[in-house]
């Protein structure tokens, strides 16, 4: 049985259809990527599975129960599952530490103490602990998405989900960003991945679900996409770029 199985998944905003007829799945161990140009609907997916946003029809699956149903304990969802925001969304006035351990204290109920030292295991993880008594203005881009991460994962989540985690990072901090996924993957983490960004895309997964337009058009690898497809909207976005593999 798959983690997350979403079936005709429809989103609609007053009379604009953002998302129609959305079908995939996501496996224990599995990192899916969602690409797309800017608009086409991939963050509303995102937030339609954590129940930021309400589905308008069809079902989303999240460990054999449907997400969006009546009785759905919404706060016991999200400590499931994992969201990494697209700005990081860090508590300005809280330091690096205190960022970490405030879901455990509030959601799970942790002493100080114990919130902490779970913390501090996560940011070990992330090459963290030494900064966690600075505030997120000290901190880089990069750094600051480490801390994101290990939030996210202090929870215990079963699945992470990443919204563009590169979009506010320049190059360099994106390849480590890259080289962060693919460690957590090596644990077997399993995770769904938002971006625009090609070199993620490829080093973190070795297919991706392509949406335009709030559809999926395709769910293949990058270098087919790149260079072996017949849809102009397809190739528009990947272009030709052999050097994919």
């Amino acid at each position: 049985m798959a983690l997350i199985q979403v079936t005709d998944l429809k989103k609609v905003f007053g009379e604009q259809v953002v998302l129609s007829d959305i079908n995939f799945e996501v496996k224990d161990g599995d990192v899916r990527v969602l690409m797309g140009a800017s608009g086409s609907g991939k963050s509303t997916i995102l937030h339609c599975i954590n129940r930021l946003e309400d589905p308008t029809s069809g079902s989303i699956i999240f460990r054999g129960k449907e997400v969006a149903g009546p009785d759905v304990d919404v706060r016991a969802l999200r400590k499931q599952i994992g969201f990494v925001f697209q700005q990081f969304a860090l508590y300005s006035h809280l330091t690096v530490l205190d960022n970490v351990s405030l879901a455990l204290r509030i959601l799970e109920g942790m002493s100080k103490p114990q919130a902490n030292d779970k913390a501090l295991q996560e940011l070990s993880r992330f090459d963290m602990t030494a900064h966690q008594h600075k505030y997120p203005s000290q901190l880089s881009g990069g750094q600051q998405q480490r801390v994101a991460i290990a939030r996210a994962l202090a929870m215990d989540p079963a699945v992470l989900v990443l919204d563009e985690p590169t979009s506010a990072l320049d190059p360099i901090m994106s390849r480590d960003v890259a080289d962060l996924i693919n460690t957590l993957r090596k644990t077997g983490i399993t995770m769904l991945c938002v971006t625009h960004d090609l070199a993620l895309a490829q080093n973190i997964s070795d297919t991706v679900m392509f949406l335009d337009k709030g559809v999926i058009r395709a769910d293949d690898k990058i270098s087919v996409l790149a260079s072996n497809t017949s849809d102009p909207d397809i190739q528009a976005f990947f272009g030709n770029k052999d050097g994919l593999k």
